[in-house]
């Protein structure tokens, strides 16, 4: 067993975590978040799947010629065009990293791929070897490993490192794992592995049964010293193991997980905030270490407790995770330069122009609340800045209701730069108002997915709304904020629709 206790963090919220539903980052928007994932202090940040797209293949070499002091990672299939893309895409980073995969479970082998062991073991053999002749960087994945015959996979894995591989992957890909069967498989791989010591053993856990964190840990007891993992733990179906619970649950528990590793972890709020906000994926409210009720204490006992004595009921101090009270930061009398330098204080270096169409919708929400606190902020430039270009945009919103009236909704929105107008009724303000929208934009997509959040406490507090639509085989998110909870609503809608004409636009191909 390896005895370093240094874990490698390799993020993958760009790669498998953009692979959630309805979830499609534009360029701009992923090196928004892996330059937080640079702050955090990653150790390897999984870009994309290059041959994808071609948006997949910009964003991964933009990120990997922007993002240094890490590594960049690309995603192949483990065939020579796919790895020549990756290489494409990543060679110009600074220690850039092919992480090529195939399937070795049998239940992969007789219904996917329709190959023999000794054909996917060729396959595996190949790859590495074609990935090696341009980076000593490689990892090898084996797809469904928790479902594989650990003998098989044992020889699968000498032979890739024989080829070249210097980090082996141990994937739960549909998350069938539980924690002890899991330890013991892990253990297993280290014990009957030849040459597992020229290697380091990977895990990526998905959350399909709630238990990817503990089965990454338990994998850490047994061998593995890197760890796969999203911010927020977005990703395929369930999710990932969430990058915040496995680096806080290790600095919590130094007395029974004796590890260590190099995330700044003070940056870890800011990071699921940016997330979230650009996935529209709403945070819930209980989840562990991120979510609004992580620090909250409702009952008097509790309160009683964490006055006295933090420790009482609370294992982590809110600002390890760069948590704070939350001050009054900015409001009406600021100026642009105030306003600039709070964008860089909480890790927004913006253009010039960037600035003022933040500073715009900024003087715009001063004059309705009393306080703008730094998530106000990163609202504002979400809408403004890290976005698509929006083919349909918001001009004006009237809505007429209320107890006895039938909701009517008055909508003038800007199509290809030309204004039109519409009037619809509906169930509801914000069902009026969508009608109205869809009649103007004849749209044929179906709302999914409805959600409302308050970004900070108040009254007064900007509203963020997530929408989902379906159109077709497309499914994308929308989100919007304001502190009209209705305009809210529409902008997160416009917002979705211009994300719907972006991928059709493009039609990217399917990732696998």
């Amino acid at each position: 067993m390896n005895s370093n206790k240094r874990i490698i963090i390799f993020d993958t919220t760009l790669r498998d975590g953009e692979q959630s539903p309805g979830v499609s980052l534009n360029v701009e928007e992923k090196l928004q978040i892996g330059r937080q994932l640079k702050k955090l202090n990653v150790d390897v940040i999984e870009a994309g799947f290059p041959v994808a797209s071609p948006g997949d293949f910009e964003s991964v070499k933009r990120i990997a010629r922007e993002l240094r002091g890490l590594q960049v990672a690309a995603l192949a299939r483990a065939n020579e065009k796919d790895i020549d893309t990756a290489w494409e895409a990543i060679k110009e980073g600074e220690n850039p990293r092919i992480h090529t995969f195939i399937a070795t479970s049998d239940i992969h082998l007789q219904y996917k791929l329709k190959k023999t062991r000794e054909q996917v073991l060729d396959m595996a053999r190949a790859a590495v070897r074609h990935a090696a002749k341009y980076t000593g960087n490689v990892e090898f994945s084996a797809e469904d490993a928790s479902r594989s015959d650990l003998d098989f996979l044992c020889k699968v894995f000498e032979t890739v490192i024989d080829a070249g591989a210097t980090t082996v992957n141990f994937p739960d890909t549909v998350g069938y794992a539980v924690p002890h069967d899991f330890g013991r498989m892990i253990r297993y791989v280290v014990e009957h592995t030849s040459n597992i010591h020229k290697a380091i053993l990977s895990v990526h856990c998905h959350n399909d049964l709630g238990l990817a964190t503990a089965n990454v840990l338990t994998a850490l007891e047994q061998g593995a010293r890197q760890v796969e993992c999203t911010v927020n733990g977005i990703g395929e179906r369930a999710g990932n193991a969430a990058m915040e619970e496995v680096v806080m649950a290790i600095r919590t528990r130094q007395d029974v997980l004796p590890f260590d590793t190099a995330i700044s972890s003070q940056h870890i709020m800011a990071a699921s905030r940016l997330v979230s906000m650009l996935t529209g994926m709403v945070v819930q409210a209980n989840k562990a270490i991120v979510g609004d009720n992580a620090f909250a204490h409702e009952s008097g006992i509790h309160q009683d407790g964490v006055l006295k004595e933090r420790t009482t009921y609370e294992i982590i101090d809110p600002k390890d995770i760069g948590l704070s009270k939350g001050t009054l930061v900015l409001g009406k009398h600021s100026g642009r330069h105030a306003l600039k330098a709070k964008l860089e204080e909480i890790g927004y270096k913006l253009s010039d122009e960037e600035i003022d169409r933040v500073f715009l919708r900024f003087k715009s929400l001063a004059d309705k609340k009393k306080e703008v606190y730094p998530e106000d902020v990163e609202a504002l430039v979400a809408e403004e800045v890290l976005r698509i270009p929006d083919r349909y945009r918001l001009v004006y919103l009237h809505v007429a209701g209320g107890s006895g009236i039938r909701p009517t909704a008055t909508v003038i929105i800007e199509i290809d730069g030309k204004e039109v107008d519409g009037v619809s009724l509906g169930a509801g303000p914000i069902d009026a108002a969508y009608k109205a929208v869809a009649k103007l934009v004849k749209t044929e997509s179906h709302l999914l997915r409805f959600a409302v959040n308050s970004i900070t406490g108040g009254t007064d507090a900007q509203g963020e709304v997530a929408v989902r639509l379906e159109e077709g085989s497309y499914v994308v998110t929308g989100h919007g904020t304001d502190p009209d909870i209705i305009t809210a609503s529409v902008r997160a809608y416009l917002n979705a629709l211009n994300r719907l004409e972006h991928m059709k636009e493009n039609a990217p191909q399917k990732k696998c």
